[in-house]
């Protein structure tokens, strides 16, 4: 019985689960090695602008271990740096990054469907060069922030395509690495056409960079021998407002909308929408649905404090959004409100003061 289809209080026990196991596994000895291990052997820090699509696990398709990409998700992949809180939480990452002597890879990611326009981006309504066109332009914001000559900060357009998992890397001058064109006995060749496609980027980037490339060929292989279904529709069940959410790389499940625009009523109204129709057309239960905030912490004291005030907020931000919106929707509420611990990737329920 796929989970979708399951009573709302059954789904609500699978989700906690998944998200402890996503920590247990996070946690992991061999696993926490394994994220050591190759830190020490590629020292750039690497971030990834992409989209709340479950489909969009960085680190499954490149066989990166856990914690080495630092993701932004967002309705979309959509973003604007000019926004205060985003712009100021991406300055300050690749400032912590840079005091330690640390290089720094942005990987701005767009999605798409070889085989159905329909399974590509909702939030670009499935246009394909729109969501590229966005994609580009926060490298332009990048750009301006960060430079242009690439030395410390490097900004990488790339497409990701469901059906294989498959990334396009978009070069300097237009050029193309489409790794879907690629076998494992080829990779000797990368290299070179990486520096070709890339000649700004600097060689301790390039190193760092080949891993995850290479691992993508060798899991687009693996993903063509399997077979796996690719024509899923869309059957989210829940919204996800804030950070913490890197546990729900569960294809369309989960509308997870970032913190990350001055107008969080718009995406969360959207969201609203398209769970209602996900009721409507039967593709879901109707006996409830999730809204569940969350926001990070690193010590405790008050700044455990300050991230449960952060996702109450968020909480009583977006159910306010929704009762006016859907209100017959709202009704079927069900508000969960949550804190990631940054260090273990565990999530933690709290109840807020009445």
């Amino acid at each position: 019985m796929a989970i979708h289809t399951r009573p709302i209080e059954e789904r609500l026990a699978w989700l906690w689960q998944l998200s402890q196991d996503h920590s247990a596994q996070y946690c992991d000895p061999e696993n926490t090695l394994a994220r050591q291990r190759y830190m020490a052997a590629h020292d750039t820090h690497i971030i990834a602008l992409k989209c709340m699509d479950g489909r969009i696990h960085l680190p499954y398709v490149t066989q990166t271990p856990l914690g080495i990409i630092s993701p932004f998700r967002n309705l979309g992949g959509i973003f604007d740096l000019g926004w205060p809180y985003l712009g100021d939480l991406l300055a300050d990452e690749v400032g912590q990054a840079v005091k330690n002597g640390r290089r720094v890879l942005i990987i701005i990611t767009y999605h798409y469907s070889r085989g159905a326009q329909a399974r590509g981006c909702a939030g670009f309504n499935c246009d394909q060069a729109a969501a590229f066109q966005h994609a580009q332009a926060i490298q332009h914001q990048l750009h301006t922030i960060f430079g242009q000559s690439h030395q410390t900060v490097y900004p990488v357009v790339c497409g990701f395509e469901t059906d294989d998992d498959a990334l396009t890397l978009h070069g300097t001058h237009g050029e193309r690495i489409d790794l879907a064109q690629w076998e494992p006995a080829q990779l000797g060749t990368l290299p070179a056409r990486l520096a070709q496609v890339f000649p700004d980027m600097p060689a301790p980037v390039q190193r760092d960079f080949l891993p995850l490339l290479e691992g993508n060929v060798h899991h687009i292989t693996e993903v063509r021998r399997s077979q796996r279904e690719v024509d899923i529709e869309h059957r989210e069940w829940m919204i996800c407002l804030g950070r913490g959410f890197d546990f729900l790389h569960v294809p369309n499940i989960a509308l997870i909308v970032g913190p990350f625009s001055p107008d969080l009523s718009h995406p969360i109204a959207q969201a609203a929408g398209i769970i209602r129709a996900n009721m409507e057309q039967g593709r879901i239960p109707k006996d409830g649905f999730l809204l569940l905030s969350s926001a990070p912490y690193r010590e405790p004291g008050s700044d455990h404090a300050r991230a449960q005030l952060k996702a109450q907020f968020l909480a009583n931000f977006a159910a306010q959004v929704i009762t006016e919106a859907q209100p017959e929707l709202a009704a079927k509420m069900i508000t969960r409100t949550a804190v990631l611990q940054w260090s273990t990737r565990r999530l933690e329920r709290f109840q807020a003061p009445q």
